[in-house]
């Protein structure tokens, strides 16, 4: 039986008078580890919104926001309220009732009533849809199945968003 030994090769030890290794070269990549990352120009960008902000902005394709001024500034708004929205949802898992939840789904309803020219939050597909609607998806059957909280009832335009995202949900999957 042979026996060898495998001679592991290390770069050099870095110490506090040694250049930087190289971290970027260039090339742009996306990396998907735990959360997807975008490395381009120099830069890495692992938020999820920055990092859909930066390929709108970097990127040839159709926009991501809209022309419309006064739908841009409420992209903002919308966009500023994620964190608020999932902390208010989530903190009602851990307690009897549903008024935060409640609270932050009515957010949303109001959000998807101020325009009336398409199903999305902006009128047309935006950044806001792909910033909310994943976790709505998420929240609404956990919250149906173990709490016992319809999120659409007294909120149709939620109800209809949500119908139309599993509409095309269905689609994607054929």
């Amino acid at each position: 039986m042979a026996t060898g030994r495998v001679q592991e090769t290390l770069p050099p030890a870095l110490d506090s008078t040694s250049d930087p290794p190289a971290i970027f070269d260039g090339t742009t990549r996306l990396v998907k580890n735990w959360v997807p990352s975008l490395e381009h120009n120099n830069e890495v960008k692992g938020e999820s919104l920055d990092l859909i902000k930066y390929i709108d902005s970097n990127f040839e394709g159709p926009s991501l926001f809209p022309d419309d001024p006064s739908k841009k500034e409420f992209a903002e708004e919308l966009l500023s309220y994620t964190d608020s929205f999932c902390k208010a949802v989530i903190a009602s898992f851990k307690v009897d009732g549903n008024d935060g939840a409640g609270a932050a789904f009515d957010y949303i309803e109001t959000a998807l009533s101020k325009f009336d020219d398409g199903p999305f939050f902006l009128g047309q597909f935006s950044l806001v849809d792909i910033a909310y609607v994943p976790f709505i998806e998420r929240f609404q059957p956990f919250l149906l199945d173990v709490k016992n909280y319809d999120i659409t009832v007294g909120r149709p335009k939620l109800a209809t968003r949500i119908e139309g995202a599993a509409v095309i949900g269905k689609f994607l999957v054929m």
